[in-house]
């Protein structure tokens, strides 16, 4: 399977479309991110595609330094999102250094990526 087929493909199509969504196993009702084929709780090959809530709190955050003429300093986080998945991204709208772990923050598209904002 190429890293651009199956429900890689599914997941990044659903973004281009402007839709944020994760698996839901069907089985056991858990959620499941990274997009896979089997759910990595019981097994199961029942995973649906569902919107999750958007809402989540920096489990990790780090600051990247950039020269200014590569785009300056930029964070990049785990997020825990409320039905249990962890995702990794960065939080827009506010200076890298603001970025806190325990922070709560609201998932949104922009260019195609899932990023977040300050709650």
């Amino acid at each position: 399977m190429s890293p651009r087929s199956g429900p890689e493909k599914q997941y990044l199509d659903k973004l281009a479309g402007g839709s944020f969504e994760i698996q839901r196993c069907a089985d056991c009702g858990r959620h499941v991110f990274y997009p896979r084929v089997l759910c990595p709780h019981c097994g199961a090959d029942r995973l649906g595609w569902v919107a999750p809530s958007g809402r989540g709190t920096v489990y990790s955050t780090t600051v990247v330094r950039r020269k200014p003429a590569d785009g300056g300093d930029t964070n990049i986080v785990l997020v825990d999102l409320k039905e249990g998945v962890r995702l990794m991204s960065r939080v827009a709208g506010i200076a890298p250094e603001q970025v806190k772990i325990g922070m709560a923050v609201s998932a949104r598209i922009a260019d195609g990526l899932v990023e977040f904002v300050p709650a």
